[in-house]
């Protein structure tokens, strides 16, 4: 049975039982005392199972918040978690492109002091060969 079938099943228990108690004392052949004594008794026993009745709902509501407050928990924790753990991802790829970033601009400063070092060196070796020839032609011309 459903919660609901079982809510209302035992709310129609509980009305047929007052319904049926209250007809039988109505029509049974009874002294006036005797039949209020009887519908008190009655009304008496009615009170103390509606009583029952709301103290057993109110039990279960409040098992039914309680797993509703831990399940939430729960959820809440394994969230918690995870975006944790993914926050700790996010920063562990962020400090890995930083270093291989640093390295690229470490490796590309080295790149361009050897291809300046290396320009320099063939000016020079431009230079001096210049000169050479022109020292050359200068004693061809004399000559």
């Amino acid at each position: 049975m459903s919660d609901m079938n079982t809510k209302d099943f035992l709310i129609g228990t509980l009305i047929g039982g007052i319904v049926g108690a209250s007809a039988a004392l109505l029509f049974a052949p009874k002294s006036g005392k005797e039949l209020r004594g009887d519908i008190s008794e009655g009304a008496s026993t009615a009170k103390d199972k509606t009583y029952e009745f709301t103290n057993a709902a109110y039990e279960k509501s409040s098992e039914f918040a309680n797993a509703a407050i831990d399940k939430t928990q729960n959820v809440a924790k394994t969230v918690s978690d995870q975006s944790s753990q993914v926050v700790d991802r996010i920063k562990d790829a962020t400090g890995q492109l930083k270093e291989d970033a640093a390295s690229t601009k470490k490796s590309a400063e080295e790149l361009a002091d050897e291809l300046s070092n290396e320009l320099k060196d063939s000016g020079e070796e431009i230079s001096g060969t210049v000169k050479e020839e022109v020292e050359n032609l200068k004693d061809k011309v004399k000559n």
